[in-house]
């Protein structure tokens, strides 16, 4: 019996998390895309042991969510037609001295970082943010 993911696309992206990744970023092909791929490099080096997840794979999304991870889940990375949205699962027990969190600011534990066309982010403050959410995965361990 074919799972959901045979049945939605009969050519679903095999591979490892990482190809996965680098195949819905080709499939962008515009400015989420850019921004995306960007926005992983500075997780990268940010944090050289990170590892890369899909996550959340789904008839309705067979792409699945870019999910960075050391210790637990750092942040995720979702496409909408006008955003790429940037959600930190602990975020609300990050310091965020940059005010880069500009979304979720309500909920109980994450926090969100919504980019649109045209919009960037402080590269440094986002390097330092990754960084601190992964001592606060670390040290919970």
């Amino acid at each position: 019996m074919a799972d959901e993911r045979d049945i939605a696309n009969p050519n679903p992206i095999e591979g490892t998390a990482s190809d996965m990744i680098d195949a819905r970023l080709k499939e962008l092909n515009d400015w989420r895309g850019e921004t995306l791929a960007r926005i992983r490099q500075l997780i990268r080096e940010a944090d050289h042991d990170v590892v890369e997840e899909v996550k959340w794979r789904k008839p309705s999304n067979p792409a699945g969510v870019p999910t960075w991870c050391h210790a637990g889940i750092l942040c995720t990375g979702e496409v909408y037609k006008d955003k790429i949205k940037l959600t930190f699962a602990q975020g609300a027990s990050l310091e965020d001295p940059a005010g880069l969190f500009n979304s979720s600011l309500d909920a109980g534990v994450r926090r969100a970082i919504d980019i649109g066309r045209g919009e960037h982010i402080d590269e440094a403050a986002f390097r330092t943010l990754i960084k601190a959410a992964v001592t606060r995965n670390t040290r919970k361990r």
